[in-house]
């Protein structure tokens, strides 16, 4: 684990309230719950078809039938349940997800996502992505500030193929994040590390305001 992602991680787990249910997508947010304090008690769904998913299944431990949506071995909590596929997602579509944490390819002002597919690259397809983008109450983005070339990953508009419109509600990156209005626009309500507003400026492809603690500006 690197600290970027680390840091992203710590921060998210602060999002998750005890009787929460949440899902989590593949990536960064899977390590969720290494940093959840003892205290949260919530319900890990995957769509594999299962709630209460617990930690890493330790080696010569493994139950290939139990795996996150990684396919990492994982195990079971007290009180899981195991079912198929069709329950699983009459559970993300019935709206009985507190939040969704999902990684991005980009994330725009607006709240669109897109996180499946990059041009000229091979992609088994948009998945169940777009299920929890729609369906969560609540979709939190988890994402680094930038992509391996340096360009932003939040920006002004999408260009990718979208997984889902206006569904994402907070962005966290390992410089900041960022609230998304209702009617669109980005809030800077933290900064990450010793990131300043400046790193984050450079950073961004999207204009923003300004609402950290102790003062507001645009």
């Amino acid at each position: 684990m690197d600290e970027a992602s680390i840091l992203i991680a710590k921060r998210a787990a602060r999002e998750v309230s005890s009787g929460d249910v949440v899902n989590l997508g593949i990536g960064i947010p899977l390590m969720i719950p290494e940093f959840l304090p003892p205290h949260v008690d919530c319900i890990i769904h995957q769509e594999a078809g299962y709630v209460g998913m617990g930690p890493r299944a330790r080696a010569g431990e493994e139950d290939q039938t139990i795996t996150d949506a990684a396919g990492n071995y994982v195990t079971l909590r007290p009180g899981a349940a195991c079912f198929d596929s069709a329950v699983s997602f009459c559970i993300v579509r019935g709206g009985r997800l507190d939040s969704a944490f999902l990684g991005a390819l980009e994330v725009d002002m607006y709240g669109n996502l897109a996180n499946w597919t990059i041009p000229d690259k091979w992609s088994p397809g948009v998945g169940g992505g777009m299920e929890l983008a729609q369906k969560a109450r609540r979709v939190i983005v988890m994402t680094r500030h930038c992509d391996k070339s340096g360009q932003p990953k939040i920006v002004e508009r999408c260009r990718l193929p979208l997984t889902a419109p206006a569904c994402v509600s907070l962005i966290i990156t390992e410089f900041a994040v960022f609230s998304v209005k209702p009617a669109g626009g980005l809030s800077l309500v933290e900064l990450m590390g010793t990131a300043t507003v400046a790193d984050v400026r450079a950073r961004t492809g999207a204009c923003f305001e300004i609402e950290l603690a102790g003062g507001t500006a645009c």
